[in-house]
């Protein structure tokens, strides 16, 4: 097994289309980048209180 490549990704994109569409593709990355947000936040703020 390999590294994922650009034909991989461009099938794994086809089939998320397919199963969300592409009206909430938009809304799925907001929701994903917030949740990384927020788990970011909430480490840094977990490691500030181990530092005192």
């Amino acid at each position: 097994m390999g590294r994922i490549g650009i034909p991989e990704l461009v099938i794994i994109l086809f089939i998320v289309i397919l199963i969300f569409g592409a009206s909430r593709l938009p809304e799925i990355g907001r929701g994903i980048g917030k949740g990384i947000r927020n788990f970011k936040d909430a480490s840094s703020r977990d490691s500030d209180h181990k530092a005192d």
